[in-house]
């Protein structure tokens, strides 16, 4: 056994070595002067996206890019555009962070190369190959910005181009889509290369009224947007990083409301036709104006955004909020007025304020760029006709569960139908015995293959530590629904597994639905059908009471790696062989993986969950809250003496003096079946003994494990 334990420890080892060799864009570390340097192409590899150009200008407008120049003797010719994704948009991929990527366009819009500088993405670190995804940008090249382009299969007649996903990382491949789509649309935009359309101008209603501060902010014509410092990789504090007040000034209501009739009539006679006033209050540890305006007249750290684009402020589209007269308003430690006057902006339909900011990755030191934003909305009281008719694009979560409806629908199905079985685990298992659990095993068994087959290779739906992890830091950091949303698989499976763990323990999970515990389970099986049932064993009892804590030991070292480096506690969470064995495949991936994997199902051939038992931190991350279940397996008065069902227990849950410890039970139910079986219950076998030699009548056996008591009749009471 310590042989065997050694040898799948150094199996793993030489798996995490192979892994920190390769060269990955995951984390990859990127020059501080890449956000702010003018020279863009001195940092990044510019040539390799935009091949036709040998020069290439400094960074220009807001969005940023850079002119991309093929020199044709003393005459230098325009032929394309490079620019930055994270200068433009902030789309988190399933990681919560951007893919940072370079991006070619040629004059003409069409895309001539991408190239990933970094990404966070777990499943490109140690699952699917990062050339698939390099593979799978590389389908942009020539495709025009314009474009109607989706993942998966294009909407025949609708003009849409549709390019081939990526099994297993489908939320990463439509963050992708938007990063590349949306970045070369406010470039082609700036440019020239796409026309910008004008919106309609704002009909205000006739609605003439004073509002308070708390009313303004109570019907959202004044909104907030607060940015705390852990969201920036600080030390927690008392005071938000910004806590921002903003709203839109042209409303006649909320203008006058806010700044006082002559201050309004003030303001809107400064401003041209088709401008647009919006104001910002702000308290917190640092600056909304950010430092950029010192240096070149640009807001670098506030922006306004509707749909695919942009607006900056720069000094001239600044003026001095004196103060607010609304009843109520609060103090502010700075204020401004912002003006937006380009014509593509419409107040009438929904925007966004952005704040821009860096944040800091304590580990490495690295900042990622990173933005938070608040939707605004004209109120409709306020607009001649109402609000207009705005059909938003489905957010990247909701266009996932929508493509995978059917499988979904029948996910959840066996969900709900594996609790309701085992919900009704007394009935079953009275209907069988030590020597017929064909009534119970008929469930378990086709629960086994339904994870093996469906959720783990048909819709990939294997829980990791990883995604515990990245639970725990949300609940730290920054709680995200989009992250969890995106794998609806995933979100069902653990509302099913929070919800059963708490009810009954992580038995149910881990011994009917983990894909891999069932696989290992099955081969634990067929084993003993095939005829290796004598070489089959159980780990002796004084090694197993040892052994069984080394998974917790896991669980808390990932725990622990997590809180200073998420992306080496991904890599270590490698002791689990699930993406080896569900998600990627055994013929993509370095032989140490598949050696340990192959490994540890060899293993399950010989005793029973070897994996399950002493080396999952998933299963110990469960195991602990199991301990608060409500419900638990039945005990009688005498299985502190009878060890009839200890000798049966695979996992091993049962101790000497009869009890089970849910933290280590797998919900085989094969103790349920002995503890009614009046045949194998060692009690219940005397009693049924002492019952036929004297005579007396075998009555039904209740929820305690006993024969119902014969009440005694009384010699006066007739007799049935």
């Amino acid at each position: 056994m310590q042989y065997l334990i050694r040898a799948l420890c150094a199996v793993l080892f030489l798996t995490l070595a192979a892994a920190a060799r390769a060269e990955t864009a995951y984390e990859a570390p990127l020059p501080a002067e890449l956000n702010t340097s003018p020279e863009l192409c001195a940092f990044v590899p510019c040539k390799e996206v935009m091949p036709l150009a040998d020069s290439f200008s400094p960074r220009k407008g807001k969005p940023a890019y850079v002119e991309a120049y093929r020199s044709e003797g003393d005459k230098k010719t325009l032929v394309g555009y490079v620019f930055l994704s994270t200068d433009i948009v902030d789309i988190p991929a399933y990681s919560g962070k951007p893919v940072i990527t370079l991006i070619g366009m040629d004059a003409k819009g069409l895309i001539t190369g991408t190239r990933i500088l970094r990404h966070s993405e777990p499943i490109l670190l140690l699952g699917i190959p990062e050339s698939v995804l390099t593979k799978f940008i590389h389908q942009y090249l020539g495709k025009f910005v314009g474009d109607k382009i989706e993942i998966g299969k294009s909407r025949e007649g609708e003009g849409y181009i549709g390019l081939d996903a990526i099994t297993g990382a489908t939320v990463t491949v439509i963050a992708q889509n938007q990063v590349i789509m949306r970045s070369g649309v406010a470039i082609a935009r700036q440019v020239g290369i796409l026309k910008v359309e004008p919106k309609p101008p704002v009909r205000f209603s006739a609605v003439d009224e004073k509002l308070s501060w708390d009313q303004l902010v109570a019907e959202g014509s004044v909104r907030r947007l607060t940015v705390q410092p852990e969201q920036l990789g600080m030390a927690r504090a008392a005071e938000p990083y910004i806590d921002m007040h903003y709203g839109y000034l042209n409303t006649p209501t909320v203008g006058r409301s806010l700044l006082g009739d002559a201050s309004y009539e003030s303001l809107m006679a400064r401003l041209k036709p088709g401008e647009h006033a919006i104001f910002i209050v702000a308290n917190g540890s640092d600056s909304f104006k950010g430092s950029g305006f010192v240096r070149g007249g640009i807001y670098d750290r506030v922006q306004v955004a509707q749909e695919m684009d942009a607006y900056t402020f720069r000094d001239l589209d600044y003026l001095n909020l004196y103060g607010l007269a609304a009843a109520g308003a609060p103090a502010y430690k700075e204020s401004a007025i912002f003006i937006v006057r380009d014509p593509s902006f419409g107040a009438a339909y929904p925007w966004s304020l952005v704040f821009l900011a860096n944040k800091l990755d304590r580990v490495s030191g690295h900042r990622d760029f990173v933005s938070f934003s608040d939707e605004y909305w004209v109120q409709p009281r306020y607009l001649e006709g109402g609000r207009p008719l705005v059909v938003k694009p489905d957010p990247t979560w909701l266009k996932v569960w929508k493509a995978r409806a059917p499988q979904i629908g029948l996910f959840a199905a066996l969900l709900v139908a594996v609790g309701v079985v085992y919900a009704l685990r007394e009935r079953l298992t009275r209907l069988s015995t030590r020597k017929n659990k064909w009534p119970v095993n008929a469930f378990k068994y086709s629960a086994w293959l339904l994870s093996i087959a469906f959720v783990g290779f048909g819709v990939l739906a294997q829980p990791s530590i990883t995604q515990v992890l990245t639970w725990f830091h949300s609940l730290l950091f920054k709680w995200t629904w989009e992250l969890f949303l995106s794998d609806p698989f995933i979100f069902l499976f653990w509302i099913f597994i929070i919800v059963t763990t708490f009810v009954w323990g992580r038995g149910l999970f881990c011994g009917w639905l983990c894909p891999f515990g069932s696989l290992s389970e099955l081969l634990y099986k067929i084993g003993g059908v095939v005829g290796l049932k004598r070489f089959q064993f159980l780990v002796p009892r004084r090694w197993h009471d040892r052994l069984k804590w080394v998974k917790y030991a896991v669980f808390f070292g990932l725990l622990t790696v997590s809180m200073f480096s998420m992306g080496l506690a991904e890599m270590l969470a490698e002791v689990e062989p699930f993406k080896t064995t569900f998600l990627v495949g055994w013929g993509q991936r370095a032989w140490p993986y598949t050696a340990f994997a192959a490994g540890l199902l060899g293993l399950s051939i010989f005793t029973e969950r070897p994996f399950c038992k002493y080396l999952c931190p998933l299963g110990a991350s469960l195991a602990m809250p199991s301990t608060f279940r409500w419900f638990g397996l039945r005990r009688k008065q005498e299985c502190s003496t009878c060890h009839a069902c200890q000798k049966g227990c695979g996992s091993q849950a049962i101790d000497d003096d009869g009890r089970i410890d849910h933290r280590e039970c797998l919900h085989c139910l094969d103790c349920m079946i002995l503890y009614t079986d009046e045949h194998a219950c060692p009690p219940l076998a005397k009693e049924r003994k002492r019952r036929e030699r004297e005579g007396l009548p075998l009555t039904p056996i209740n929820r305690e494990g006993y024969y119902i008591p014969i009440i005694p009749i009384r010699a006066d009471e007739p007799r049935a």
